[in-house]
């Protein structure tokens, strides 16, 4: 894709985020000014207690910021209201976390199903494109089994399957690797890349492992809520991440 034909898909403006407990203020994020292109595959990285998550939260409507804008596709939608944020949240973006969140008692492919369902999706087109979306990560054969039949990895990629059915315009996925060992690990990022490169799924990734944050197209680095790095990862043109940078 050539730069001119480049969108901003998400973009924030001076995004602040404090947690007030009784009179303790903790600012999390200072305003952080950043952009995700249409398209793009953006790890965003830094040391335990940066503001990771919290951006994420911000960016994806879970948590809404003490101040600053979150736009997507040009909309100011942290000026929605809780309502309108769900609805967006249900039929405009997909997520994945670290847990895998998948209903035990549901099969695979029913697990993938079920926001489809909530979002008015007949039961034959949302068992349709689940099954096309579980055959995208390898899991044509376990359509029918329960998550406790199933690996960490494979539940993993059930939960990826899940957030991008509905074909959103955003995947968040919040340190989605962590709960997995290396070999499970290494099957999700696959997994998601593939999506990345082959789809065109626009995604961010917050993630502390160097190695999957290299597989981006851009590395932004967060410390003690700022940005402090917004280079490119794999290509050398800008930032290289090391060690140091986690710690």
């Amino acid at each position: 894709m050539h730069m001119k034909d480049k969108m901003h898909m998400i973009c924030t403006h001076n995004l602040v985020k404090d947690y007030v407990n009784g009179p303790i203020v903790t600012k999390v994020l200072h305003g952080i000014n950043f952009c995700v292109e249409k398209g793009e595959l953006v790890a965003v990285t830094g040391p335990s207690g940066s503001g990771k998550s919290t951006l994420l939260y911000q960016l994806g409507l879970i948590d809404n910021p003490t101040s600053g804008e979150v736009k997507i596709e040009g909309r100011n939608v942290s000026g929605l209201n809780d309502r309108e944020k769900q609805e967006y949240r249900l039929n405009e973006l997909g997520f994945v976390f670290q847990d895998y969140a998948l209903v035990p008692e549901l099969s695979a492919a029913e697990n993938v199903m079920v926001p489809m369902i909530m979002k008015g999706y007949s039961k034959a087109k949302a068992y349709g494109l689940a099954k096309e979306h579980l055959i995208l990560m390898g899991l044509g054969d376990r359509l029918k089994n329960l998550p406790s039949q199933l690996s960490g990895g494979e539940q993993q990629r059930v939960s990826v399957a899940r957030a991008v059915a509905h074909e959103p315009k955003i995947l968040f996925a919040d340190e989605p690797t962590a709960s997995l060992d290396s070999t499970m690990s290494t099957q999700v990022m696959e997994v998601l890349v593939n999506l990345n490169k082959k789809e065109g799924q626009t995604i961010v990734l917050v993630t502390h492992e160097m190695e999957y944050a290299q597989l981006a197209d851009r590395i932004v680095i967060l410390r003690d809520g700022h940005i402090v790095d917004d280079g490119n990862g794999k290509d050398g043109k800008g930032f290289k991440l090391s060690r140091k940078d986690l710690e």
